[in-house]
C-alpha cells in the first residue's frame, strides 16, 4: 500500500506555475525524499500535499484518500508537517504546553495531560519544559517541541520541510537520529524535503531528484553511494554534494 501518491500534480502561484507533473509514491512506512537546488519545487509539493498551497492539479491522496485543496480536521489526524525554523513554526507567545494542547483542544481528545508528557518524553525532553516560552528554547530544543506537536495526533504520515537546515551542526545528527527513532518505534511515513544528500542516505528509502519544478529522476538511495545516476543535473548534484 502506498501512503502518498502524486499523479501529474502541477502546482501555480497566481498565473505562475512552480511545479509541473510531479508523478511518485511512498510506500506505507517508507521514507522518501525530494532533494534539488533551492527554488526547485520541493517544498511547494509539501504545501500541496498539506493543503497550503491550493492551487494545483492533478491528483493527491494520502493513505488511500484523495486530499482537497485546504487544510482540514480529518487529514490532521492522519498526516502532519514539521517546518524548517522551529522558532518560526512556534508561536513566541505560548508556552511548550499551550503549543502541544492546542490541537487536542481542537480534536477533543482525552488525556492531554499524559499525552503532553508523552510526546516530550518521545523527543526527548525533560516534563520541565513543559512551561517554557519558545525564547527560553534552544534551536534543538525548539524543533524537538516542533516534533512533539506533529506527533500530538498521532498521525501515520509526517512531511519534512528540511527539519534540520536551520540547525548547529552539532544538533543536527541528534535530531536525525530523534526521527529515525521516531519512524521505526511509531510506524511513520516519511516524505521529507532536503538538499542535503548524506542526509538522504541516512534517513532514506528512495528519492527524486527536482530541477526547475519537474522530476528529473526517481531512484533508491542506494545510489547515493555509487553515485551511479542517470540523468546529468543528478550526477552534478551528487559531485557538487562531494558524493554522500
Amino acid at each position: 500500500m502506498n501512503a502518498i501518491s502524486l499523479e501529474n500534480v502541477s502546482i501555480s502561484y497566481g498565473t505562475q506555475t512552480v511545479v509541473e507533473g510531479v508523478t511518485f509514491d511512498v510506500a506505507a512506512g517508507g521514507s522518501f525524499a525530494l532533494v534539488g537546488e533551492s527554488g526547485s519545487g520541493k517544498s511547494t509539493v509539501l504545501k500541496a500535499i498539506a493543503g497550503l498551497a491550493p492551487q494545483w492539479t492533478g491528483r493527491i491522496s494520502v493513505l488511500g484518500e484523495p486530499r482537497g485543496h485546504r487544510p482540514d480536521r480529518n487529514f490532521a489526524r492522519q498526516c502532519q508537517m514539521v517546518f524548517q525554523d522551529p522558532y518560526g513554526s512556534l508561536h513566541p507567545r505560548k508556552t511548550v504546553d499551550a503549543v502541544l494542547t492546542e490541537a487536542l483542544t481542537i480534536h477533543k481528545l482525552p488525556d492531554r495531560d499524559r499525552r503532553v508528557t508523552d510526546a516530550l518524553s518521545d523527543v526527548g525532553l525533560d516534563p520541565r519544559f513543559r512551561f517554557r516560552f519558545p525564547h527560553q528554547l534552544s534551536g534543538g530544543q525548539r524543533q524537538r517541541v516542533a516534533i512533539a506537536r506533529a506527533l500530538m495526533l498521532e498521525p501515520r504520515v509526517m512531511l519534512l520541510d528540511e527539519p534540520t537546515s536551520a540547525l548547529d551542526v552539532s544538533v543536527q545528527a541528534e535530531i536525525l537520529n530523534l526521527l529515525k527513532r521516531l519512524r521505526r518505534e511509531h510506524g511513520l511515513t516519511y516524505l521529507m524535503v532536503t538538499h542535503n544528500l548524506p542526509v538522504v542516505s541516512f534517513m532514506c528509502d528512495r528519492m527524486a531528484v527536482m530541477q526547475k519544478g519537474k522530476i528529473v529522476e526517481i531512484t533508491d538511495s542506494k545510489t547515493l553511494h555509487s553515485g551511479d545516476f542517470a540523468d546529468s543535473y543528478s550526477r552534478q548534484l551528487y559531485a557538487a554534494s562531494g558524493g554522500a
